[in-house]
């Protein structure tokens, strides 16, 4: 009778012991590693041919076909959204009311939103998740999250902006997906337990580097992209950081030079 012990505990042993992807896992929840290679392509047809653990790409232009595809590759693939300002040309754009749209956030179409206002954004927002989840998305990328920085037209404090990420986070953690904190470096120390990864641009341009550094010791990966600096003026540094670099266009399309 010993024996069914014996080798149920010699496969719940194997199965601990099986070692994780380069992309990293975490529970039922993916959680990328730092150093791990990933590709951010917002424009244009996708490129499924980059040969990267990850990608990152628009979770309305994007089809759960192009998921699909990247999954079978053994990709894992991050939703794009925005949730921290309306863009207009978003199919959902009419559901958002006027109330909660302020200033120019500096791209065209796009808006500034009151934070403050989660009873009109929660829905929103979740519904936006919802099409990521059904999609297949393992992970989200919420963008414009450090509206309380900027001139939004409203006067929104560090404390709505934690409200806010917090919540934004809780929504993808309850669909199953990982979340990554897009830029918001002077609250990161309050928000790294709440996010699975970061995503960033353009801190070696401005030496906020090393902000990031919270990310990388709670064993996350920092996504970084560059777009003015040669490779070789931020590369070295990056690579000591252990964060994910690559150089790209302003347009996010299919060109990158990795480090």
């Amino acid at each position: 009778m010993k024996r069914p012990a014996l080798l149920l505990a010699l496969v719940l042993l194997l199965a601990g012991c099986g070692s994780l992807s380069d992309s990293g896992s975490s529970g039922s929840r993916w959680q990328p590693r730092p150093g791990v290679a990933w590709q951010w392509q917002l424009s244009g047809k996708v490129d499924t041919s980059v040969d990267v653990p990850v990608y990152d790409i628009d979770g309305f232009d994007q089809s759960r076909a192009t998921v699909t595809t990247l999954h079978r590759k053994g990709r894992k693939v991050i939703c794009y959204v925005s949730t921290g300002a309306f863009e207009d040309w978003r199919p959902d754009a009419k559901k958002f009311p006027k109330s909660v749209l302020g200033k120019g956030n500096g791209w065209e179409g796009e808006r500034w939103l009151d934070i403050r206002r989660t009873k009109v954004l929660e829905p929103l927002m979740a519904a936006r998740f919802d099409m990521c989840r059904k999609k297949g998305f393992d992970a989200v990328e919420p963008d414009n999250m450090d509206g309380y920085k900027n001139s939004t037209g409203f006067p929104l404090t560090a404390a709505d902006q934690l409200r806010y990420n917090r919540l934004i986070a809780k929504l993808a953690h309850d669909r199953g997906m990982a979340v990554g904190l897009k830029n918001d470096l002077d609250q990161i120390p309050d928000l790294v337990g709440d996010f699975d990864f970061a995503v960033n641009e353009q801190c070696a341009q401005y030496g906020e580097c090393a902000a990031m550094k919270p990310f990388i010791r709670a064993d996350k990966a920092v996504f970084h992209v560059e777009y003015e600096l040669p490779t070789s003026r931020f590369c070295p540094e990056v690579r000591r950081l252990e964060f994910s670099s690559m150089l790209k266009k302003y347009e996010l399309g299919a060109w990158r030079r990795a480090c």
